[in-house]
């Protein structure tokens, strides 16, 4: 088991290695042609790590391996604000909190949480082993969760600036987490290609446990309270529906490509994706939502999983594609599938 736990970590951080670009600015558009770079920033000595933009626009923060922050004025890329030496380790995750404060994340499992007012950190806790690699907040921007490389959870009240508690132990990285259920439910993707699952406020032991076929699930971003996107190193992009636990079909896929990161539209119609074969791809969503899973359902066996997105932007050689139609990927099918799960597939609170 430690041996595939370290076979994880370098999988991992070889994949961080290849993203050594410089920040680049696009345009997008759903013409065809429309698609424009508008700059390209070279401000970090290694590679970018993570990427947000503030609530506004109007601001792009960026980590990198060079253990700095950057803060980016969106319409010219002109470097508004450098955090050099911001940890002792390379940073690897990011989260905006408001427009204030913002959390980072880094390889030796250090937490901190800056405000911009300040200029500096105001909470530093060390209580993962392992590398931070993703976070969450609640709505009332109190509670932040991280995951981590040691395969755990970790809570913190940013409010009252201090460390809650680490969940048990995961047999496998944990590398995604997501605040479902109307905040009653946490959801955390691992390398091991299962979903835990945790009632809020009941942190310390999983309440469920779902066995995606998928290699890993390395990242994950939610569509609405019940339903999950998840990308894999298989290069997959599924929809899973949380309680009942259900992989209701496949958004997209990068063929062959692991997967880095997705992210939502702000009016939630479209999801991007990008994998190592260097393209960022855009995928209508907008049905997704709708889709209500029956309890009582069960999966046919040895079928195929139903395609939910019509069209995919991205595919061509360029950055992005020249918005085509994939057609194999368009067309409907017409039986819903389900994944195993050791779980009743019940929503208890």
């Amino acid at each position: 088991m430690e041996t595939m736990k370290k076979a994880n970590r370098r999988r991992r951080k070889s994949r961080m290695t290849l993203q050594a670009q410089p920040n680049r600015r696009y345009s997008y558009s759903c013409v065809e042609n429309g698609n424009k770079e508008l700059w390209s920033s070279g401000h970090h000595l290694k590679s970018c790590r993570d990427a947000a933009f503030s609530s506004d626009g109007q601001q792009l923060f960026t980590v990198s391996k060079d253990k700095s922050i950057h803060i980016l004025n969106v319409e010219e890329g002109k470097l508004v604000k450098r955090i050099t030496k911001a940890h002792d380790s390379a940073l690897n995750s990011l989260l905006l909190i408001d427009e204030n404060l913002f959390a980072t994340g880094d390889d030796s499992g250090m937490l901190k949480v800056w405000d911009l007012r300040r200029g500096t950190a105001f909470m530093e806790m060390k209580n993962h082993e392992e590398y931070i690699s993703s976070m969450a907040i609640d709505q009332n921007k109190k509670m932040l969760l991280t995951t981590s490389g040691d395969g755990t959870m970790g809570v913190f009240n940013i409010k009252r600036r201090r460390f809650e508690l680490l969940s048990e132990y995961q047999s496998g990285d944990l590398t995604s987490v997501a605040i479902m259920k109307r905040g009653k439910k946490v959801a955390c993707g691992s390398s091991e290609g299962t979903i835990y699952l945790f009632n809020w406020n009941g942190f310390g032991a999983t309440s469920d446990r779902f066995a995606v076929k998928a290699e890993s699930i390395d990242c994950m971003i939610p569509i609405n309270d019940n339903i999950v996107c998840t990308g894999s190193v298989d290069g997959i992009i599924r929809a899973v529906n949380i309680l009942p636990n259900r992989v209701i079909g496949t958004v997209g896929q990068h063929p062959g490509e692991p997967i880095e990161q997705l992210a939502k539209s702000r009016d939630g119609r479209f999801l991007a994706s990008c994998a190592h074969d260097q393209k960022v791809k855009f995928w209508d969503v907008s049905n997704i939502g709708s889709i209500i899973v029956d309890v009582y359902r069960k999966r046919k066996k040895n079928r195929q999983l139903q395609a939910l997105s019509k069209k995919a932007f991205g595919g061509a050689d360029d950055f992005f594609a020249d918005l085509k139609e994939d057609q194999a990927e368009a067309k409907e099918k017409e039986e819903e599938d389900e994944e195993e799960s050791d779980s009743d597939d019940s929503d208890s609170d």
